[in-house]
C-alpha cells in the first residue's frame, strides 16, 4: 500500500484557534518569546498523583457546563456568516476526548448533568443546539490525525462540488480520565517535552486546544492563503508503535513532497518528545525535505491531541503574516538531525509550509499550506 497527495485546493477564509496562551495571535506570541504554557499539575486534578506537564485553560477537573463548550461557542461564533449544517454549508466536528471528561465526572460524582455531553454525538449536539446550527454535519475521531482528516474530508466535499463553504471545528480539552490514560503508558511524567532532541528519557506535555476554520474551493486570492494538498497514510502496525524502520512516516512525507513540486518549505512537525517517534518524524523529514527546517511547538503548548493539526494551522496562518517562525520551544541539542530549528527564523525565503500530524497505531497526515 502507498501514500498518494490529494491535490484539492481550499482557500482558507478564516480560522483561529484557542491554546492555553489564548487565541492564535497570542499562542504565536508565546511561542516566538520561548515561554512554556506547561506547568506541573497533578496528574488527576484534585485527586492528586504525579506532578506533569499541562497547559490548561481553567480547571484539570471537569466543569459544568463543560469548559469546551464554551470555547467551541467562542471560535464558530467568530464566522456567523452563512446558515452553517444547513444545506450546501455543512459542518465537521473533530475531537479525541469529546466528553468523556464528563462521563469520568459523572463516575466520581454521580452528578447526572454530566451524563448529557458524554457521548461524542451528544457533545457535537449540544454545541450544534447552542449555536444554532442544522443538522448538516459530520464527526471525526482517529487519535492526533483527527482534524487533519476533517479538512481532508471538508475539502473533498467541497471538490465532489455538494458545499459551497464547510466549517470545520475542532476541540479536545483535558480531563483527569485522558491525563491519567497517557501516563500509565510513562510518556507523560514529571519531565518536559524536548520535540527532537537526543536524551534518555522521552516525555510529553498535554495542553487544551480547539480551533476553526472555513474553507472554500479553489486558490486563494492574493494576500490569502490555499491549503492545496493532503496526504494519509496509516501503517495498521500496532495499538501504539511504528513500524520500526520508519517507512509509514516515509510513506505519508514522499507523497507530500511530490505535490510540494521542488519548492522551498519549512516543516511542522508532530514532534511531542518521546524518543522512538521522533526520532523515525525527524529522519523522515530529512530525507523528503533535505534543506526544510523542523519545528514543533508542543514543547511550549503541549499536545492539544486531535485538535493539533487545526491548532497549529492556525498559529502557522499567523506566523506567515507575521513573516517570523517560531522555533522548537524546550528542545536544545544535540537533535535527531540537524535541520531541526531551535530558535525562530523568517518566512520570506519559503513559498510553502508542509504540516504533519501522527498518531498511533502507525497514522499520519500532511498537508501543504502555500501563500497567494
Amino acid at each position: 500500500m502507498s501514500a498518494t497527495a490529494d491535490f484539492l485546493p481550499c482557500e482558507i477564509e478564516a480560522c483561529d484557534a484557542l491554546t492555553a496562551f489564548g487565541d492564535a495571535q497570542a499562542s504565536l506570541d508565546g511561542l516566538l518569546a520561548g515561554r512554556k504554557a506547561l506547568a506541573l499539575t497533578p496528574v488527576l486534578g484534585r485527586a492528586g498523583g504525579d506532578p506533569v506537564p499541562l497547559a490548561l485553560r481553567g480547571s484539570l477537573d471537569e466543569t459544568m457546563p463543560p469548559r469546551w463548550l464554551g470555547a467551541a461557542q467562542m471560535l464558530a461564533g467568530q464566522w456567523p456568516e452563512g446558515r452553517w449544517g444547513h444545506g450546501r454549508t455543512p459542518v465537521v466536528v473533530t475531537s479525541c476526548n469529546f466528553g468523556v471528561g464528563s462521563l469520568y465526572a459523572y463516575q466520581r460524582e454521580r452528578d447526572p448533568r454530566h451524563l448529557e455531553p458524554g457521548a461524542p454525538h451528544a457533545a457535537v449536539d449540544l454545541i450544534r443546539r447552542s449555536l444554532g446550527w442544522g443538522d448538516q454535519l459530520s464527526i471525526f475521531s482517529h487519535a492526533c490525525v483527527t482534524s487533519h482528516l476533517g479538512l481532508a474530508h471538508a475539502a473533498r466535499l467541497l471538490h465532489a462540488g455538494v458545499a459551497d463553504r464547510v466549517l470545520v471545528l475542532s476541540f479536545d480539552f483535558l480531563s483527569p480520565f485522558v491525563t491519567g490514560g497517557f501516563h500509565s503508558l510513562k510518556i507523560l511524567n514529571t519531565g518536559f517535552p524536548a520535540p527532537y532532541a537526543v536524551r534518555e528519557t522521552g516525555s510529553i506535555g498535554l495542553g487544551d486546544g480547539a480551533a476553526f476554520a472555513v474553507l472554500r474551493r479553489g486558490a486563494a486570492p492574493s494576500g490569502g492563503f490555499t491549503v492545496e494538498a493532503h496526504a494519509l497514510f496509516n501503517e495498521m502496525y500496532h495499538v501504539t508503535g511504528n513500524q520500526p524502520d520508519g517507512s509509514g512516516f516515509s510513506a505519508c512525507l514522499a507523497a507530500i513532497a511530490t505535490a510540494t513540486g521542488g519548492r522551498r518549505v519549512w516543516v511542522k512537525g508532530h514532534g511531542t518528545g518521546t524518543l522512538e517517534a521522533g526520532r523515525l518524524e525527524a529522519e523522515g523529514v530529512a530525507r523528503q525535505f533535505p534543506q526544510a527546517p523542523l519545528v514543533s511547538w508542543k514543547g511550549s503548548l503541549g499536545h492539544t491531541l486531535g485538535s493539533c493539526g487545526l491548532v497549529e494551522l492556525a498559529i502557522a496562518l499567523r506566523a506567515l503574516r507575521g513573516g517570523r517562525i517560531p522555533g522548537t520551544v524546550g528542545s536544545s541539542g544535540p537533535t535527531f538531525v540537524d535541520s531541526v530549528a531551535l530558535e525562530p527564523f523568517g518566512a520570506a525565503s519559503f513559498d510553502g509550509a508542509v504540516l504533519t500530524s501522527n498518531a498511533f497505531g502507525g497514522a499520519h497526515a500532511a498537508l501543504l499550506l502555500s501563500a497567494a
